[in-house]
């Protein structure tokens, strides 16, 4: 079965990526409150030129909507430079970098036809899926906590009352006040 679908794959020209999450994760960054990936790092994840990928999205520019993709500022650009440390030449461009967004992303399996680039962009997608899922499980178990601690707080009222009644049940009686009951003078006898 295992060489059937490894046949299948050949004929197809089917690439299987291997990139670990973690591989993937270090290029996911928060840009203009976007989780985006930038043109190099995808580049260098496709296997094509830096070059090649910008010119590819220029020529199908109208694909890529802001949404989906935006060129950084000089600042942001100078502020993502410092992060790198130092740079070698020629390694990295002296043009602002394009950001992806996941739509982006996908976009770009559209205009990058390699089956290179598809297998990327199938594991980035699963990645991104992911991502999400892990922050609606986290605001799910945010509202759980929020629910449990005002549980808890209004069970802490009800306990500091019975403690305040079993201090009062436990305290002596005020020896001070004047014995209640009925009196009989010994005048009358």
């Amino acid at each position: 079965m295992i060489l059937e679908i490894i046949n299948y794959m050949a004929k197809k020209k089917i690439t299987v990526v291997a990139l670990t999450e973690e591989a993937l994760y270090s290029h996911i960054y928060v840009i203009r409150k976007h989780k985006v990936m930038l043109d190099f790092d995808l580049a260098t994840l496709y296997e094509v030129d830096n070059k090649q990928l910008k010119r590819q999205v220029r020529r199908n520019i109208s694909r890529f909507p802001e949404d989906f993709m935006f060129e950084l500022t000089p600042k942001e650009f100078a502020s993502l430079r410092s992060q790198f440390g130092t740079l070698k030449r020629g390694q990295h461009s002296k043009y602002p970098p394009f950001a992806f967004t996941e739509q982006g992303v996908s976009m770009l399996s559209s205009v990058l036809n390699s089956s290179r680039a598809i297998a990327v962009n199938i594991q980035i997608m699963r990645l991104f899926v992911k991502m999400r899922q892990l922050i609606v499980g986290y605001k799910d178990l945010l509202k759980k906590i929020e629910k449990l601690e005002k549980a808890q707080m209004e069970s802490n009222e009800d306990i500091s009352s019975i403690y305040k009644i079993i201090k009062e049940l436990l305290e002596p009686a005020i020896k001070d006040r004047p014995p209640v009951g009925f009196k009989i003078s010994k005048e009358n006898d």
